[in-house]
């Protein structure tokens, strides 16, 4: 059996509100359990109003709630808009509170266009260059070690699995 999986924007659809996007995703998610999906994933895309899930973490801690078996995470988080420590911790909770159940799918992409890029974060010129640096957030979910300076808490410990998008071969 070939594991399938679903990529989810939260779309908001012509008249409706983010709120109805988000009881559209877990319904989608829901269902996806149900048919033997094996991941749920969810997008990060900013300053798009056709598009609800911006805080992706937070819509993924929404449907791991609604579901019970299907694996979800993020397809991807944007690593260059956030702190690796931050999304570690994110991750980390949801992790801790779905255990086995939550992916954390990255990519360097800013998901947005430049203005906006500029926004959430920092420089455009070096963010995109720091992700193989900020991949190492992969230390924040190994077991911890004797003098280890900084944890994600929660996250230390949980062996998060990691994906990479691999748009190019700087990604991979």
């Amino acid at each position: 059996m070939i594991p399938f999986s679903v990529l989810d924007l939260s779309p908001v659809i012509a008249g409706a509100t983010p709120a109805d996007a988000f009881r559209n995703t877990l319904d989608l998610a829901q269902h996806a359990e149900r048919w033997n999906y094996r991941r749920f994933l969810l997008a990060e895309h900013h300053n798009m109003t056709g598009i609800a899930s911006a805080a992706t973490s937070v819509v993924i801690g929404y449907v791991a709630g609604g579901t019970k078996t299907i694996r979800v995470g993020s397809g991807g988080v944007m690593l260059p808009n956030h702190a690796p420590l931050v999304i570690a911790e994110q991750f980390g909770t949801l992790e801790s509170l779905y255990p086995g159940r939550i992916d954390l799918g990255l990519g360097r992409a800013p998901g947005t266009d430049q203005t906006t890029a500029r926004a959430l974060r920092r420089d455009l010129q070096n963010s995109a260059d720091s992700f193989p640096d900020d991949v190492e957030l992969q230390r924040y979910f190994a077991d911890p070690v004797a003098g280890q300076r900084i944890r994600a808490v929660p996250g230390a410990g949980l062996h998060v699995p990691l994906w990479l998008l691999g748009s190019s071969l700087f990604s991979a």
